[in-house]
């Protein structure tokens, strides 16, 4: 059985390394996972990610916390969204040009990512208060993970990813393929941009290098590596994904472009040749009664569950994304995630990571803890390259 995390949100430095900032966002809720991290313009850091029983019930919805300048504390946990049908998940904040604070997210019936849609809330005043919950996207399959990139032609960048299923067959992540939303309306209305030969590529993340050139880096269901891309077109057309040198676990992974041009990504080096087990799926705990059963895969790949999520590394890349010579983990552990329960504490996992860079320089990193806390890192970029 793992550690109980003491999720107070106070700030706290490392004990083996003053210079490392950490702190265990307060949470009421059994289960906290995939969070998403945003510096605001006064200074405030605001994160949000999802909470609840665990992955896939109803009582998942969408919490935040946020630190304002100078304060020694995230505040305590407020919920932003709460359809008691529906697992709410994989929230994303942006902040649009005109300084609407957008909150996204999916909502599924049960383990059923067939059936996600997203949806959206808009905030005036940095997220201190929020307008309606909308629909954004209501094509049933349709994921996010990662946030919308604003062009020099003032078009927006959504990365989607979808769901696909056979009639019958429960979804477990084998046909998931990726697509780029793309808004020329402040995102009132959205077309789609496939990307190709994506199938297995998910959780695409776009950013922008100081070029102009855009590259994306995905998650791979099948947990061999992260996968990478790039359009010169102001993402019209993307290239087919290729493997990088990093390796990948079938987990999220977030990068981010640094003032001095530099990429900073956080990832689990880890992959399936390093996993002694193996899941059914990410649901495999969960009965939905819905009949539908996981699939017998006769030819093709399938998605690997189960490999462990650990270390969490933050790693830098001179060169787009080329290579990555400095990389330095976060934290250590055997990763163990061949099961998702949290009331029981069972879960080891360190995943889900985001990453922004403050006005001061400093790296804000916010991860799942043992899928029971999200947990708070700053770091500078100097500090990685040790």
């Amino acid at each position: 059985m793992s550690e109980t995390v003491i999720r107070d949100g106070v700030l706290r430095p490392q004990s083996q390394d003053a210079r490392v900032i950490t702190a265990m966002l307060p949470s009421p809720c059994p289960q906290n996972h995939a969070a998403n991290i945003l510096p605001l313009p006064d200074g405030t850091l605001m994160c949000v990610w999802f909470g609840g029983s665990q992955e896939g019930v109803a009582d998942i919805s969408v919490w935040s916390s946020r630190l304002a300048p100078g304060a020694e504390a995230w505040s305590e946990a407020v919920k932003l969204s709460d359809d008691p049908s529906r697992s709410e998940q994989n929230p994303v904040l942006f902040l649009a040009p005109d300084k609407v604070l957008w909150l996204l997210w999916t909502a599924q019936v049960s383990g059923n990512q067939d059936t996600a849609i997203v949806r959206f809330r808009q905030s005036k005043d940095f997220g201190v208060n929020w307008g309606e919950i909308g629909t954004l996207l209501d094509k049933p399959g349709t994921f996010i993970r990662q946030p919308i990139t604003v062009l020099e032609n003032g078009n927006w960048l959504l990365p989607v990813f979808y769901c696909r299923t056979q009639p019958g067959e429960k979804w477990v992540g084998n046909n998931d393929i990726s697509a780029v939303k793309i808004s020329s309306d402040q995102g009132k209305s959205w077309r789609d941009v496939e990307v190709p030969q994506s199938l297995g590529c998910v959780h695409m993340n776009i950013t922008a290098l100081p070029n102009g050139q855009l590259v994306a880096l995905f998650r791979s269901r099948w947990a061999d590596n992260i996968y990478y891309s790039q359009s010169s077109d102001d993402g019209e057309s993307w290239s087919v994904p290729e493997p990088t040198e990093l390796p990948n676990n079938n987990s999220s992974i977030q990068v981010t472009t640094l003032a001095d041009g530099y990429l900073a990504l956080v990832f689990n080096p880890m992959n399936a040749a390093g996993a002694t087990e193996r899941r059914a799926s990410l649901y495999d705990e969960i009965d939905d009664g819905d009949g539908r059963k996981e699939p017998t895969v006769t030819s093709g790949r399938s998605a690997f569950w189960g490999a462990p999520r650990a270390p969490m590394t933050v790693a830098l890349s001179p060169d787009g994304g080329k290579s990555w010579p400095w990389q330095r983990h976060l934290d250590e552990g055997d990763g163990y995630c061949m099961t998702n329960n949290s009331q029981e504490k069972l879960n080891r996992e360190f995943s889900y990571p985001s990453i922004k860079q403050g006005a001061e320089g400093d790296l804000h990193i916010a991860y799942t803890y043992f899928r029971q806390a999200i947990k708070y890192v700053r770091v500078t970029p100097a500090w990685v390259k040790e």
